[in-house]
């Protein structure tokens, strides 16, 4: 085979991890010299900075007056956690997933919740599971967009708008990025890391009138631990959702997330987020159809995602192999590419197909996916060779 030629434009920024993804456009340390450091997060100061994140976020996620918004330790995972702890038992249970973390919830609810009527409804990595067989009369646990596994649900019409359960949606890789029905989701969690580029450790928690029902009607038999109580004699603890955190949060975290939130704010809002989402993963969508060696891991069109777009390889001298052998050959892709400062940190996940997890979420600059999918095919061709001379 003869040598590959190596491109000459590299991105400009290399940073394509799905999380902590990249900073927006222009960030520097100076966007944190407002933080509150050295200051209680009880403080009248830490408060306000709290409650302006909660703030911030209700306008530029276009969230309905009526949802109360937290700030949440354990980043998504304890926000999802959260809310399965607190509201699960009283109804039958339905936990739908087809990727890694979506898989998390179905261990939380078969093994370590005493949960009496659980339903689990699965698809292997590249489909969705029947979520048709959802009626609205079961709680439903579920993922908006699969982070490891690039597969979103294309809308919500398979949840009933009559619905008599509560739905709890992991929506950490979707909002900001994703149109959000918000009026056929109770609980919609996220974490600052995904789409707007923050630091690990803070989750949101955001919750519907039907939401707070359920809170302050049911009381779960298991103990709940301190940073999953969201009530107090019975009604809802009002104080967390004006920024009064269960546990002491990161200030400097808060300001590098309000200034993700100013940013996208003065970008024109949501709509930017969500047009600048699409426009880039177009760019690998393009790149995959005119390229006969990898594919989107999302079998249907209506149901890839726009941000963490997951890709495996088909080439048929990769495939041939073990799995362990596939998996490393992919891996060998991401370390040339590392090497060279082209792309880090885009490996697919452990458990997913051999291939690679590209963040093309709206921080991403478009031109810098247009001068990735070069080296992309470089270093495939790099290595392919040296897997037919070895």
């Amino acid at each position: 085979m003869a040598t590959a030629t190596k491109p000459t434009v590299k991105p400009v920024d290399p940073r394509f991890s799905a999380g902590p993804t990249k900073k927006r456009p222009g960030w520097t340390l100076d966007a944190l010299s407002d933080a509150a450091l050295g200051r209680s997060h009880r403080s009248a100061l830490g408060k306000a900075k709290l409650k302006e994140v909660i703030d911030l976020t209700r306008e530029v996620l276009e969230v309905p007056a009526d949802y109360r918004i937290a700030i949440v330790p354990a980043s998504d995972t304890g926000a999802v956690e959260m809310a399965m702890w607190s509201m699960l038992g009283p109804r039958g249970v339905d936990v739908a997933a087809w990727e890694n973390f979506g898989n998390a919830w179905i261990t939380d609810a078969k093994s370590q919740l005493p949960l009496n009527d659980l339903r689990v409804l699965e698809a292997p990595y590249g489909q969705l599971p029947p979520l048709n067989e959802y009626t609205g009369d079961r709680d439903l646990v579920f993922t908006w967009n699969g982070t490891t596994a690039g597969v979103r649900v294309p809308n919500a019409d398979f949840i009933p708008a009559d619905r008599e359960g509560i739905t709890i949606c992991d929506a950490t890789s979707a909002v900001y990025a994703q149109e959000i029905e918000w009026s056929k989701v109770d609980v919609l969690t996220y974490s600052w890391q995904k789409n707007m580029g923050g630091e690990a450790g803070h989750g949101m928690l955001i919750l519907s009138p039907r939401a707070v029902e359920r809170l302050e009607s049911y009381t779960p038999p298991w103990p709940l631990p301190k940073i999953f109580r969201m009530t107090s004699k019975g009604k809802l603890n009002e104080a967390l959702f004006e920024g009064s955190t269960i546990n002491t949060p990161s200030l400097l975290c808060a300001e590098d997330h309000l200034d993700a939130l100013k940013w996208v704010k003065a970008q024109g809002g949501l709509q930017f987020m969500h047009d600048r989402a699409d426009t880039n993963a177009q760019v690998l969508y393009d790149w995959i159809e005119r390229t006969d060696w990898i594919a989107n891991l999302a079998e249907k069109e209506e149901e890839r995602s726009n941000t963490g777009v997951c890709l495996k390889i088909i080439d048929p001298r990769v495939a041939a192999l073990p799995k362990d052998e596939q998996a490393a050959f992919a891996k060998s892709i991401v370390k040339l590419l590392g090497e060279e400062n082209v792309a880090l940190d885009f490996g697919s996940y452990k458990t997913a197909p051999a291939g690679f997890r590209v963040w093309a979420s709206g921080l991403i600059e478009k031109t810098d996916l247009e001068a990735l999918t070069p080296w992309l095919d470089w270093a495939f061709e790099t290595k392919i060779a040296e897997l037919e001379n070895a």
